[in-house]
């Protein structure tokens, strides 16, 4: 026995009947997304200077292959491709990969497709659209090079490997490089370890390592990875959040230390 047809009605954006404070999560996200993404973050990458203090480099400019700093690659000020009527800055040529990454993350894209987009703002709340054509449209296509920037992202980690261990040696003052340790170290060393909890818990690298198998089972080094990769995934919007705040510190840390502004405490 078939009932009557059952209608909703169309919803008008911000409708809702719900009573709780269902905005605070969206306008949060929003916040703190525009602040890096849009504000600091881009800041920090065209400023060109205040980015290396000693043997410690922002992550935000590393690696430096051409740059104004002891730390470039193929030294500088600017590669001999770029064109002369162009600005400049170190931070230009490598920021985009990791940006890449992090732009194109699942967490990431539906945190900003409710902050931003508003689609949808939040459960049982109105949008201000009638119609979703999905990721198989652009320009949300293009979310799908998600993968490939994650085989970046992996990469990076090795970078951002060695800028610890050249955070080690510091010079000291007769041209000799001795083994040390200064509140700096320990801040490009959490760096590390929270991009590489973030990196390595990402979906597409957990599909990577096992998640494409039918029977992982049979293969107990790679599920014991795949396990990892699991634990770390569960954690992936608290390493996503962590580890953009502390790229952003870590720039901060040695921008104040290269101004003067603070001063590196030598631990040993």
């Amino acid at each position: 026995m078939s009932g009557p047809a059952v209608t909703f009605p169309q919803r008008g954006f911000g409708d809702t009947s719900r009573t709780d404070n269902w905005w605070v999560k969206p306008l949060a996200v929003f916040v703190g997304l525009s602040f890096f993404f849009v504000g600091y973050l881009p800041w920090a990458m065209l400023q060109g200077e205040y980015y290396w203090f000693g043997n410690y480099l922002s992550p935000v400019y590393s690696p430096e292959l051409w740059g104004a700093s002891p730390h470039a690659w193929f030294g500088g000020p600017r590669p001999p491709f770029w064109p002369a009527f162009l600005p400049y800055t170190a931070g230009m040529i490598v920021l985009w990969m990791p940006g890449g990454f992090r732009f194109t993350c699942y967490y990431y894209r539906g945190a900003y497709y409710k902050a931003f987009w508003q689609d949808p703002t939040a459960c049982a709340v109105g949008e201000p659209r009638k119609s979703y054509l999905g990721e198989k449209s652009f320009p949300l296509v293009w979310q799908n090079i998600h993968r490939y920037f994650m085989y970046l992202a992996v990469a990076f980690l090795f970078f951002l490997a060695h800028d610890v261990w050249k955070a080690l040696w510091f010079d000291n003052g007769a041209g000799e490089e001795v083994f040390g340790l200064g509140v700096g170290t320990l801040v490009i060393l959490v760096n590390f370890l929270l991009l590489s909890s973030y990196t390595l818990g990402c979906h597409s690298f957990r599909h990577v390592i096992g998640g494409r198998l039918t029977q992982l089972s049979k293969r107990p080094v790679q599920s014991k990875c795949y396990d990892s990769c699991s634990a770390l995934n569960r954690k992936h919007q608290l390493f996503a959040w962590m580890s953009l705040s502390w790229v952003a510190f870590t720039d901060f840390y040695i921008r104040m230390c290269a101004m003067g502004v603070w001063h590196d405490l030598r631990i040993f």
